[in-house]
């Protein structure tokens, strides 16, 4: 019997990351800005609009990190 992918998939939880949530509420209450968040499997990357952002962002990466209780590296990239 074949199992469809409706099957295979129900059950997977395709949800927002955490980290995701609160990197995205930090820069909102900090800087009034949205950003892109990528999740990877050693590192996220926080892709902002404009270099001045990143820029302003980047001195607050440690206290990010510390917050996020994460062992994965932080990465700013303008795009």
């Amino acid at each position: 019997m074949m199992q469809s992918l409706r099957d295979i998939m129900g059950n997977k939880d395709f949800g927002v990351p955490p980290e995701v949530a609160e990197i995205k509420a930090y820069v909102d209450r900090h800087f009034k800005s949205d950003v892109n968040i990528t999740v990877q499997e050693r590192a996220i990357v926080i892709t902002t609009r404009s270099a001045a952002l990143a820029g302003s962002l980047r001195p607050h990466l440690y206290k990010l990190k510390e917050q996020l209780k994460t062992d994965k590296k932080l990465i700013i990239r303008i795009g």
